[in-house]
């Protein structure tokens, strides 16, 4: 399993790369190990529209399950990774990489601040196994 330090986690598996004012969000490499082949994303979010900590941001869905995906922070969405939309199974093999999820101008950082860093992150998941 793979734990970038330079992330925070959520609790729901999801996690963030902030650069300045700039967040970006996907869903981790223990998530996307969880729910097997992804087939399927769907967003249920706009560029330019405002989120809050918790919003649905979307869905994956996988030959497994489905499972909803949540802004760990808030702010105003900047960019959307509509590539995902044509390569859902990116998200299995670039979890950190090409299969960023959404970009979003970071309305309050202390939000990021609250979240895991990738050794509580990863003690986390081990305690769920």
């Amino acid at each position: 399993m793979n734990y970038p330090t330079d992330l925070k986690y959520s609790q729901q598996d999801e996690w963030v790369r902030l650069e300045g004012k700039t967040a970006t969000i996907g869903i981790s490499d223990y998530a996307q190990d969880a729910l097997s082949d992804i087939v399927f994303i769907e967003f249920l979010i706009s560029e330019g529209d405002q989120v809050a900590k918790g919003d649905t941001l979307g869905t994956v869905e996988s030959v497994k399950a489905a499972s909803d995906v949540y802004f760990p922070i808030g702010g105003k969405v900047i960019e959307v990774n509509e590539a995902l939309l044509e390569q859902p199974d990116l998200v299995n093999s670039e979890p950190y990489g090409q299969a960023w999820m959404v970009k979003i101008e970071v309305a309050d950082s202390k939000e990021a601040d609250a979240m895991m860093d990738a050794a509580a992150y990863q003690a986390f998941n081990e305690d769920r196994e």
